[in-house]
């Protein structure tokens, strides 16, 4: 530890944090630079840092701490060719001694030959141990890496390319409709996580894929940003509005996209050198060559790769497909295009029949299924999609701010086949009977109703107080055109659109408001990430770093951190006439400016005070 404590001493602040950057470690209690030197060789943190090297930078650093003496980058070199590796990686040795450097897991020594390298004891003890056993030998991990075979590719590539573009634009699909039914009624999550039942049954309806399927496809769209959780129920968010607004191509990439960025760089990377006919158990084979420490990450990396690449086209059967190489490569324009080549054709057009159906040859285009979901139940999503239009959702269109002319318009535009007669019936119908039951707000003086329900037909109102589906909302009559409700009146307002009863939602004046239960949640900002490293390095670097008093208690650490290491330095110690004396000592205690040690040579106790050291080094090595 002391040599890494003095290391991380002689760096500057910005050298500092690119290094800490690449190590992962608790800042709880870290005071100093001896703090923080413990920290860093840590079990959890070395683990967290040796797990992540890969082959070439794990057998360099096992070359250094299997040695029996220290070695300098020469000596290193020397036995690396000793040892069998190849030319290539003696060429590229520099590069992964310096990898090992900027992680902090090799450093300069001190007390020993010029230019030598130490590997600390914790790391030393962590490794060596295990090669050869758990993990290959250091020869084996000099040795190059086996020759890729590629198997005979008997697979009609055309073929999995439109079955990747299948599932991947079925995917989609059901990702939009999952959206469209949230934008219409959010989902309740449970007080111990997960959703609803009756809704998770709900959307798997909606979505068309089975109930235990949900859960993916859910976590997909809260992993992209496109449904929010507010309160106790999920929602659609204003990027999931836009998302559902884009073409297909674009939705694809923007899920792609976001199960790129959870696969660990290392995978991406591996994966983007090896070939796109490459299986899966070869590709697993790689991975584990290249990372024998890998453990848990590697595991839950290989884990991300697998199950979300089959749903998003990027593999068929368990075997990756040309997409999946691009998107893990950055390509995703290319590997939208690759797959968006198979896609249905969107339709601008569709058939309106007489039987109040209207009926979408191909996938409706984004602008035009929403609007036409606004006055138009949708009764079948597939290549063929299909829609039906009834006096509920025409008045769900008038009272979303659609008139009688602007369904005529847009259908009319829309339409192969012209308006039939019953459909230009059923909407003026609609139009006329809009507002038959108005709702506004309840009067201060009706407390504790919140809501008012008021219609000129008498008949009606009674018709409504008796409705066993309304009963949820608690309607009271108080006269003979007018009810009350202890609800909000958009609850009231909706229940009685569902009931299929010609509502309008009204002000105090009596002017007719547009409602929209199309309600979305915003996206939430991303909190500021904490610097955590750079608060760290502020406490650290505040203290001056030289004057007598701070090298005393620099010294003071050494020694106390050297007593609980039970390890032997060397001690400088100046002496009455000027000049120095080495002493090699193992520290027992510090205590009230005064150290105690073991005097290894000598075999006796010494007692010396701190102000009389002029330095401490490791004890050379024999």
């Amino acid at each position: 530890m002391l040599q890494l404590a003095a290391q991380l001493r002689g760096m500057g602040r910005d050298e500092l944090r690119d290094a800490l950057a690449l190590r992962e470690f608790s800042t709880d209690g870290i005071a100093d630079l001896f703090d923080l030197a413990e920290a860093l060789l840590h079990q959890d943190s070395l683990d967290h840092v040796i797990g992540r090297l890969d082959r070439p930078h794990l057998a360099v650093l096992a070359v250094l701490a299997s040695a029996e003496h220290q070695l300098d980058e020469q000596s290193l070199a020397d036995r690396v060719a000793e040892l069998g590796a190849s030319a290539e990686f003696q060429s590229g040795l520099p590069t992964l001694l310096a990898g090992l450097r900027a992680r902090l897991l090799v450093v300069d020594a001190e007390g020993g030959p010029a230019g030598a390298l130490h590997v600390p004891a914790a790391i030393t003890a962590r490794l060596v141990p295990h090669l050869g056993d758990e993990l290959p030998s250091v020869e084996a991990l000099l040795a190059p890496a086996p020759p890729v075979l590629h198997a005979v590719d008997e697979v009609d590539r055309s073929l999995l390319a439109r079955r990747a573009s299948e599932q991947a634009h079925a995917t989609v699909a059901a990702t939009a409709e999952l959206l469209a039914a949230l934008g219409a009624q959010p989902a309740r999550e449970l007080a111990k996580g997960g959703l609803a039942l009756p809704d998770a049954r709900r959307l798997a309806e909606v979505a068309g894929v089975a109930l235990d399927e949900v859960p993916r496809l859910f976590g997909r769209a809260v992993e992209a940003g496109l449904v929010v959780r507010d309160g106790a129920y999920w929602l659609e968010s204003d990027a999931g509005a836009a998302w559902s607004l884009s073409g297909p191509a674009e939705r694809w990439a923007a899920l792609a996209e976001c199960w790129r960025e959870r696969v660990p760089a290392a995978l991406r990377e591996l994966v983007t050198r090896r070939s796109e006919t490459l299986s899966a158990a070869a590709f697993r084979e790689d991975v584990r060559w290249l990372y024998p420490v890998g453990g848990d990450w590697l595991d839950a990396g290989l884990a991300r790769l697998a199950g979300e690449a089959e749903a998003l086209g990027l593999a068929v059967a368990g075997e990756p497909v040309e997409p999946g190489r691009l998107v893990l490569g950055g390509r995703l324009d290319e590997a939208a295009a690759l797959l968006g080549a198979h896609f249905p054709a969107q339709v601008d057009r569709v058939y309106v029949q007489h039987d109040l159906t209207i009926v979408s040859p191909g996938p409706l285009e984004p602008a035009l299924d929403a609007r036409l979901r606004g006055f138009a139940d949708v009764e079948g999503r597939d290549l063929a999609s299909s829609y039906r239009v009834t006096a509920a959702s025409v008045n769900r269109g008038l009272a979303a701010g659609e008139t009688a002319d602007s369904i005529r318009e847009f259908l009319g535009a829309l339409s192969l086949t012209g308006i039939p007669q019953p459909l230009e019936y059923l909407v003026a119908e609609a139009a006329a009977r809009f507002g038959a039951v108005r709702v506004s707000v309840a009067d201060d003086g009706d407390a504790p109703a919140k809501s008012s329900v008021r219609s000129d037909d008498e008949q009606l109102i009674g018709t409504l107080e008796v409705d066993q589906s309304l009963s949820a909302i608690g309607l009271r009559r108080t006269g003979p055109h007018r009810l009350l409700s202890r609800f909000a009146p958009d609850v009231v307002f909706w229940a009685l659109s569902d009931a299929r009863y010609p509502v309008a939602a009204e002000d105090a004046d009596g002017r007719i408001l547009r409602l929209q239960r199309h309600r979305l949640a915003p996206t939430p900002t991303p909190a500021p990430a904490g610097d955590p490293v750079g608060k760290l390095l502020d406490v650290l670097l505040a203290a001056p770093s030289d004057g007598p008093a701070t090298e005393q208690a620099w010294l003071a650490r050494q020694l106390e951190a050297a007593a609980r290491a039970k390890e032997t330095l060397t001690v400088t110690v100046r002496m009455p006439g000027g000049q120095t004396a080495d002493y090699l000592l193992a520290p027992a205690s510090v205590a009230n400016g005064r150290l105690r040690a073991r005097d290894r040579k000598a075999d006796i106790e010494r007692t010396l005070p701190i102000s009389a050291i002029a330095s401490v080094a490791p004890a050379p090595e024999f």
